[in-house]
């Protein structure tokens, strides 16, 4: 016998050619050597580079490229002059169609390889509006050479890189946040310094209304500037930026990277905004929770909506509910809703935006965890038929899980912002008696490796965890309509024409509908007993459109 050959080691500041064949998480190239993965930060998938080894562990390796010596078709010259030293953005260098590959094979490497799942997400929505989409901006103050600067830590560090230009923000904020720059220099107001422990400005939190452009400023510090060093700056702020409705000032002295704590004032004008999503409005302060790309987050939530089956009537439990926004757009569809939050003032704003909407009675909200919300509800004798989950990034505990197939629902909806705590928990969930039978993921966050998911959950077969599936051969005697078109066909059709996502079990119900013969056991209810959503007017008549397109009825 050979002897084997001892794998070579990587070692430091070795340089090495290697093509990329994958993505970290964060959007990071892939390449293996020696049986190792090394991270390339900025190489893309199927690149050739040279690369420089930076760091060796025992399982893994980080490189620096060197030199690009066969470039992906995919790559494309970054439009931010603080690319990618900023770490607002990771993926600049992408063209907006392998950013949307590499995040689709992200969610699904993580089902696979983290839940041991089967379900493949085949779709992602893309974001209609690459630029300037984020109603939400923080930004970071600091001094440089004496003056004050803003803009955004590089990565895993606190160190300031300016933001002169954003292409990922409105252009109000860099106008309110030059404004802030401005009034510090003139009033001699300096930023925190937490290593000196100076007092000063730590952030300027510019928040934005889709609805109506309107824009509130908090001014957030460690000591709050005199009176009339707060109302030179409102002064400023109204020439500069006339969208701007209301100063907020927020005294945070904690030392640490909590951004809005302590005590809260208006300065001058309105300390809320009004936005909409889906048709609701709701009302913001400096600390409520709210999606910052509004038009995503309601193709999102329609895409919940649609997993969750809602008709009039239905059962519904939000869990996480936050303000609202996802249970207050089941009610619109005719659910009765209960909402779980265990932060109080999320709780109070959700009851405010119910009244808001008109939706009080079919609301409630309750300030409880996941298991206190089922034992309120065992204790009523209310069994909810969905229930919905949109849990911060870390995702679900076991509790929770728990929790939430203990109480029985014919449908499980699983928003979430990060695929790896996702898969952990559909695995979870499959262990408790429901399966993920479909997924659709957003992207929220263009130009940056976040992504969204929502996904749907369906009881498996209650006798032993399993779906099972009968084979007849009369089920493979497609009938002559059958054969015309495929549900995938349909699919398309509908969305071409119509703009909307339709269902295999929507393309179903119209088919029977119409007397076009299904196969036996497909999308049929597991058992008699078993309630299945109805399909919205709007859809059957996209889908009686296409069925006539395809001259199948």
């Amino acid at each position: 016998m050979l002897p084997v050959k001892k794998m070579q080691e990587l070692e430091k500041n070795q340089v090495l050619t290697a093509r990329m064949d994958g993505y970290t998480s964060e959007g990071a190239g892939v390449c293996h050597v020696n049986g190792r993965a090394v991270f390339v930060p900025g190489a893309m998938d199927g690149e050739l580079w040279d690369i420089r080894i930076v760091k060796v562990t025992s399982s893994l390796a980080w490189g620096r490229g060197e030199k690009l010596l066969d470039p992906s078709p995919g790559r494309i010259e970054p439009d931010c002059a603080a690319f990618p030293r900023c770490g607002g953005c990771t993926l600049r260098h992408m063209r907006y169609e392998e950013e949307l590959v590499f995040k689709l094979r992200r969610v699904n490497d993580a089902l696979r390889r983290i839940g041991g799942l089967a379900l493949e997400i085949r779709e992602i929505l893309p974001a209609g509006e690459d630029a300037r989409q984020r109603r939400k901006v923080i930004f970071n103050i600091g001094e440089r050479d004496g003056r004050p600067v803003a803009g955004f830590y590089r990565p895993r560090s606190h160190d300031i890189v300016p933001a002169e230009d954003c292409p990922a923000v409105p252009e109000a904020s860099l106008r309110c946040v030059r404004a802030v720059l401005d009034w510090m220099e003139e009033r001699g107001i300096s930023a925190r310094d937490e290593g000196s422990g100076r007092d000063g400005v730590r952030h300027v939190f510019f928040r934005s209304s889709h609805k109506t452009e309107a824009v509130v400023v908090t001014l957030i510090v460690s000591k709050a500037p005199g009176q009339e060093d707060l109302e030179a700056l409102s002064e400023l702020l109204r020439l500069r930026c006339p969208a701007v409705t209301g100063l907020v000032l927020n005294v945070n002295p904690a030392r640490g990277n909590t951004i809005l704590a302590g005590d809260f004032r208006t300065v001058w004008g309105e300390d809320t905004l009004t936005d909409s999503l889906c048709g609701l409005d709701f009302s913001l302060s400096p600390r409520s929770f709210f999606q910052v790309n509004p038009p995503q987050a309601e193709r999102l939530y329609e895409r919940a909506l649609e997993y969750a089956g809602i008709r009039e009537g239905t059962a519904a439990l939000d869990l996480y509910c936050g303000t609202g926004t996802i249970g207050l757009c089941m009610a619109r569809r005719g659910a009765r809703v209960i909402g779980a939050e265990v932060i109080p003032a999320a709780v109070d704003n959700a009851r405010a935006n119910a009244a808001r909407n008109g939706l009080s009675d079919r609301c409630e909200f309750l300030c409880a965890d996941a298991g206190q919300a089922a034992a309120e509800l065992a204790r009523r004798g209310v069994r909810p038929e969905v229930v919905v989950v949109d849990p911060p990034r870390k995702g679900l505990s076991p509790e929770v899980i728990e929790a939430a197939a203990a109480m029985g629902p014919d449908r499980i909806v699983y928003v979430s912002c990060d695929p790896g705590t996702l898969a952990r928990d559909l695995a979870l969930f499959r262990e408790r008696g429901y399966d993920a039978a479909a997924g659709t993921a957003v992207d929220m966050f263009p130009r940056t490796s976040h992504v969204e998911t929502v996904c749907a959950l369906s009881k498996l077969s209650e006798a032993k965890h399993h779906i099972s599936v009968q084979v007849d051969m009369d089920e493979l005697d497609l009938t002559a309509a059958e054969s015309k078109a495929t549900y995938e066909e349909i699919q398309e059709w509908v969305q071409e024409k119509y703009g909307f996502h339709v269902t295999h079990l929507n393309i179903a119900q119209v088919k029977r509908k119409h007397g076009i013969i299904e196969r036996e056991n497909y999308n049929k209810p597991k058992s008699p007993d078993s309630k299945q959503p109805g399909c919205p007017e709007e859809k059957i008549q996209a889908i009686e459109a296409a069925l006539k397109y395809f001259q199948m009825i």
